[in-house]
């Protein structure tokens, strides 16, 4: 029986890695670069926004620089940080699930090796491939005893950090140049909706969809989400 072939081109060795599919030397996942990118605007929006019904005062548009940068900084150091724990936490679970495909039950080892491969991969193993990953897996190093973190991590939480904070600073520009507030609020805006659209644009490309609609979606989402934190009073 042939497998059927997959409709489309093909992906690239880069295609590939930024899908996190080979390894990469990149800090972070192009899905990571762009949620906390993400973030950082609509943490940024949802102040920038509490100045639409201002008088153009600069003590109100100083005082909203200052909430957007605080706000953001402090996010980032707290991204930083749960980025750190769920490294630790991932990695227990594989130290937990190798000594488990370890152990003396292969019923259960075969459970939890279909359980951390891929659907499509585990569906056309049979039992005796499953045995062969564990006898396979129990001839290598101890994993361990408690997982633990490296300068690759560290380096990562700060890349995070930095991705929330510097996210903030192409949106309040206008303000700092212009003094007229509903027009710096206008191209501020304008600003943050054109980086959605691009941040969409690379996520499409990145994901194997069509980007002009990614793109569309991430403004739509980010927009919305503003909304929604405005309304509940963030």
């Amino acid at each position: 029986m042939t497998t059927p072939a997959i409709q489309g081109a093909d992906p690239s060795r880069e295609e590939l890695q930024a899908a996190n599919l080979l390894p990469s030397r990149r800090l972070l996942d192009p899905d990571a670069r762009a949620s906390e990118v993400l973030f950082g605007l609509i943490m940024v929006l949802s102040i920038t926004g509490t100045v639409s019904v201002a008088t153009g005062g600069q003590e109100e548009v100083g005082t909203m620089l200052k909430a957007a940068l605080g706000c953001n900084l402090a996010w980032g150091i707290a991204d930083g940080v749960m980025y750190l724990l769920s490294i630790l936490i991932e990695r227990g679970r594989g130290t937990l699930a190798l000594r488990a495909m370890r152990g003396g039950d292969p019923a259960l080892a075969r459970q939890v090796i279909e359980h951390v491969l891929p659907p499509g991969i585990a569906r056309v193993l049979t039992p005796e491939e499953l045995d062969g990953i564990r006898l396979r897996l129990g001839d290598g190093s101890q994993p361990p005893a408690h997982p633990s973190l490296g300068l690759d991590d560290a380096l990562g939480a700060i890349a995070i950090c930095a991705l929330v904070f510097l996210s903030t600073f192409p949106v309040v520009v206008p303000f700092l140049v212009m003094e007229d507030a509903p027009r710096a609020l206008r191209v501020s805006h304008g600003i943050a909706l054109t980086m959605l659209f691009g941040l969409g644009w690379l996520t499409g490309r990145y994901t194997g969809a069509r980007p002009w609609r990614v793109a569309l979606l991430m403004v739509a989402l980010g927009v919305g989400l503003v909304l929604v934190v405005m309304a509940l009073g963030g």
